[in-house]
């Protein structure tokens, strides 16, 4: 339509029985719409309740311990897979306790076997690189 004046955009408005609903606040002159209210608001609405079940801020978490074995090594990296692939972040946590604490050069390698068997499967990018805490390791990963 063009720049319009308000008086002329209102008069078009009411002559096809629809509202004028101003779409943006920022710009000069401002946008307008020549609609139904209860159908933009509808709209909007939906629009944000969609974008509220966005995965990406979301964090699962995958636990593995000291003594774990290849096999259980190869079923949480499959879940750790198929979360990243949901859009989820995943922590990968291994506690230690007592003695564990003195070893974890031994902890470090299976931590790093687990991310391994992941980058076979897909691409990942350290959010929180491996740290080493008072209780064990952690790392946050997600999908590039």
């Amino acid at each position: 339509m063009g720049i319009v004046s308000f008086e002329e955009a209102k008069a078009k408005a009411q002559t096809v029985g629809l509202d004028l609903i101003q779409v943006t606040e920022k710009v000069d002159p401002p946008v307008c719409k020549i609609m139904d209210y209860g159908k933009y608001a509808y709209q909007t609405e939906k629009k944000e309740r969609k974008s509220g079940r966005q995965k990406a801020g979301e964090l699962k978490n995958i636990r593995l311990t000291f003594a774990i074995s290849e096999h259980d090594l190869e079923t949480r990296a499959n879940a750790s897979v198929e979360f990243l692939q949901k859009g989820y972040k995943v922590r990968l946590e291994m506690p230690l306790k007592g003695r564990q604490k003195a070893l974890d050069n031994f902890a470090k390698i299976k931590i790093n076997k687990l991310l391994d068997i992941i980058r076979g499967k897909m691409v990942i990018k350290f959010e929180r690189d491996l740290k080493k805490e008072p209780r064990g390791f952690s790392a946050i990963i997600t999908k590039s």
